[in-house]
């Protein structure tokens, strides 16, 4: 299984940490993984600002980079949605439609691909589970609490076979962050306050880690937290899954 590594830019630029884990883990389940080197950003900015036609060149190069891959891999809900629903291009359909079928958010990929069903992972924390809005109700990550239907959550169903995980209930699960990509930037009052409300129910449920799939998410609330001196730390899912002890990595 050839596996694309797709690592947007803000992950490159302010968390590299978070494109180790993620290629680490996939590595130690199995998969043959690449990095593109020529990647850059996948357009979402501009998309979601409404100028989604000046995305072409950027779909162009994606559609390059990716194309021969059997699947593609991202540790970013946001990110992987709007590949999946605005990847066009009129040269190169065949091979859009393609990689549009094919790319996956990380616990996505390892649920449903992957079939993951243990993890030699081990991380003594008590965690917070952000769900954020793009995987839950664009990709389908967890159930919607609006939804009269049966609850469900990959993030959750991979957390709780990581050994020593304690996972806080919170008040809201699936309530916004208030982050929003753009919103952040038009609507920075209201954007903080929902950071705020969002940071306060982790926090009341005595949660010393928050994480979550999606590090645009992780971003707005660790700045949050940093001003309130909080003591509150930050991690995406993939660095936890990856929390292999001494034992397991030289067995």
């Amino acid at each position: 299984m050839k596996v694309g590594l797709f690592i947007p830019c803000y992950i490159d630029q302010f968390y590299p940490q978070v494109g180790i884990a993620t290629l680490q883990l996939l590595q130690k389940l199995g998969c043959e993984v690449e990095f593109p080197q020529g990647q850059t950003c996948c357009g979402q900015p501009m998309a979601n600002s409404g100028y989604e036609h000046l995305t072409h060149q950027c779909n162009s190069l994606f559609i390059k980079n990716f194309a021969d891959y059997d699947y593609i891999v991202g540790p970013s809900g946001s990110c992987v949605l709007h590949i999946k629903d605005h990847l066009h291009d009129p040269a190169a359909e065949p091979q859009a439609e393609k990689i549009r079928q094919r790319i996956y958010e990380l616990t996505e990929f390892l649920t449903d691909v992957l079939k993951v069903t243990s993890l030699p992972a081990r991380f003594p924390c008590k965690v917070g589970l952000h769900q954020s809005c793009h995987g839950q109700r664009g990709l389908g990550l967890a159930q919607m609490s609006e939804l009269v239907a049966a609850p469900f959550s990959k993030p959750e169903q991979l957390l709780r076979m990581v050994e020593g995980v304690e996972l806080v209930p919170l008040d809201r699960a699936d309530e916004c962050c208030g982050f929003g990509g753009t919103f952040c930037v038009a609507e920075e009052a209201v954007s903080v306050k929902m950071g705020k409300d969002r940071v306060a129910d982790h926090v009341k449920h005595g949660a010393e880690v928050i994480t979550g799939t999606d590090v645009s998410c992780l971003m707005h609330m660790e700045g949050i937290l940093r001003r309130q001196h909080a003591g509150v730390k930050v991690m995406h899912i993939a660095e936890i899954l990856n929390q292999y002890t001494d034992e397991q990595a030289n067995s």
